[in-house]
């Protein structure tokens, strides 16, 4: 049996991709091969939520999963909707690294030490609304491309390939925000300037994990589901899913599903057990950076409904506290 792999084949999407492979390959002691599967988010041009949002990244492989192209998908577990994929199961998710956002800036700078009016990158609203509360003087620049490209628009950062300044498309910038988990999986750690702490900016809801998705049917057996199986892919994806992980994004996307939040909601989340408490911290921005409700709350109910009731129960939070009057949460 040859387990086939779908998935997006940007630089980062295939490294991520084929790292799980060897793992599943190696647990399971079966042979894989990778599906190059294109999806909308890497044909169209334009901001990302004016596409559909993450999404887009999503469907093309999920299709193909139902289309029995391939066995397992491979995403970034923040670019998956919140609510259900009929006749799909999120099968594992494998030990979460960084969450957090880095910058990388010319010269080294740290985001204190950007000048006034400095031009900062990002396709997020999350990160762009986040960053014009921290610094109101800068000016953040909605931003699209691979890590790479995004990271050319910024003159003398490593691994750089060009230094023309060409507006739009190379060294234009003072700065971009980047996800620390992307920039470690492609080895290009050494572009960074600055690791922005979770008390700057949080993350967006499973940012740092990965999501392996697979048909329900050939997925290990969800507690009180009858649904699944027992076979040695099954097996080998039970062995790749790491509970704490699936506790902390479990929580961090019922907040984002209670909150009705689209892709381009400036809503960051960021959870994590630590001892026999799961910890659950969340913040919703207006994308012009001047109003923000920001909360957090812990249990000691380590099971998934329980941390479902975590993010429910943080979201209720911050509606209460006027999140839905300060931001679109429904944007998409």
């Amino acid at each position: 049996m040859t387990v086939r792999i779908g998935t997006r084949a940007s630089k980062l999407a295939l490294t991520q991709t084929q790292q799980t492979a060897d793992q599943l390959a190696a647990v399971g002691g079966f042979p894989v091969e990778l599906v190059h599967i294109r999806t909308d988010g890497d044909v169209l041009t334009g901001s990302l939520s004016q596409m559909g949002g993450t999404g887009v990244f999503v469907a093309a492989l999920r299709d193909a999963l139902l289309r029995n192209e391939c066995d397992v998908a491979v995403h970034s577990l923040k670019d998956l909707p919140t609510g259900p994929a009929v006749g799909l199961s999120l099968a594992a998710t494998p030990r979460r690294v960084d969450v957090r956002d880095v910058l990388c800036a010319r010269d080294g700078l740290k985001l204190a030490d950007l000048p006034a009016g400095a031009k900062v990158g990002t396709g997020s609203p999350r990160r762009a609304a986040q960053l014009r509360t921290a610094r109101p003087d800068l000016e953040i620049i909605d931003i699209r491309g691979n890590v790479d490209t995004r990271l050319g628009r910024v003159p003398g950062l490593p691994g750089n390939t060009v230094s023309d300044v060409v507006p739009g498309k190379s060294c234009d910038l003072d700065a971009v925000v980047l996800a620390a988990a992307g920039l470690e999986r492609i080895g290009r750690l050494d572009a960074v300037s600055e690791f922005l702490e979770t008390e700057v900016m949080l993350p967006a809801a499973g940012q740092g994990s990965l999501a392996i998705e697979c048909r329900t049917a050939d997925a290990p057996p969800r507690a009180g589901s009858a649904e699944g199986s027992r076979d040695v892919l099954a097996q080998a994806l039970t062995a790749l899913d790491d509970p704490d992980t699936r506790l902390a994004v479990t929580a961090e996307r019922a907040l984002l599903a209670r909150l009705e939040a689209g892709c381009a909601a400036p809503v960051g989340a960021y959870a994590y057990r630590k001892g026999s408490m799961l910890h659950l911290e969340a913040v919703v921005c207006a994308v012009d950076g001047t109003a923000s409700v920001r909360d957090k709350r812990a249990t000691d109910g380590l099971t998934e409904v329980g941390a479902t009731l975590l993010g429910i129960e943080l979201a209720e939070v911050l509606l209460a506290a006027g999140a839905a009057d300060i931001a679109d949460l429904q944007a998409s």
